[in-house]
């Protein structure tokens, strides 16, 4: 019966340390799934970064990830990786011009941390204001007439067309010593 309860004893001891062990180890972090089908951004991003960028992308053209990114039905879950969606295709075609912009113009096109250009340059929302496809806005024209404080040949306000007989000269057409109109 002594035995027992060494026996007893030492397995409840093991069976405490292991348990304490177990918990005051630090776990060791899942390592990440690569990242794949990166064709403009830097490959160095980690999958938050790459939220980050998605997110304000979808928030400069008011979308959500659905609009370039389809949904495997199967997996239900949406593939990123897929290019079936010529949306993707035209965001990393905005992205290359975006870059070449900002390279061209705005200080050789600055990158963050990154290496994405920096917002002090054109961006999305340059163009897009929140919405998918740019509209296309032209000012309309202030209008025609005679510029302000008038200019050489501009009439007065209330003076007659170019070309009318003058006030009080007979009308047109009218035989001589007919009484003027007035």
């Amino acid at each position: 019966m002594h035995l027992n309860k060494k026996i007893t004893v030492i397995t409840s001891l093991f069976m405490a340390v292991v348990v304490l062990a177990s918990m005051t180890l630090k776990q060791q972090p899942q390592p990440e799934a690569p990242l794949t089908n990166l064709k403009v951004l830097p490959k160095k991003l980690t999958h938050k970064q790459v939220d980050k960028v998605m997110g304000e992308w979808a928030a400069s053209l008011g979308v959500r990830c659905g609009y370039c990114h389809v949904r495997d039905e199967a997996a239900r879950k949406t593939d990123y990786a897929s290019d079936a969606k010529p949306e993707k295709e035209m965001a990393r075609h905005m992205y290359k011009m975006m870059v070449t912009i900002n390279k061209k113009y705005f200080k050789a096109g600055e990158k963050d941390s990154l290496g994405m250009v920096k917002l002090t340059s054109v961006n999305c929302n340059t163009c897009h204001n929140g919405k998918s496809k740019p509209e296309l806005t032209v000012p309309k024209p202030a209008g025609f007439g005679p510029p302000p404080g008038g200019a050489p040949g501009a009439r007065p306000q209330g003076a007659p067309p170019v070309g009318a007989p003058p006030a009080g000269a007979p009308p047109a057409g009218a035989p001589a010593g007919a009484p003027r109109q007035g």
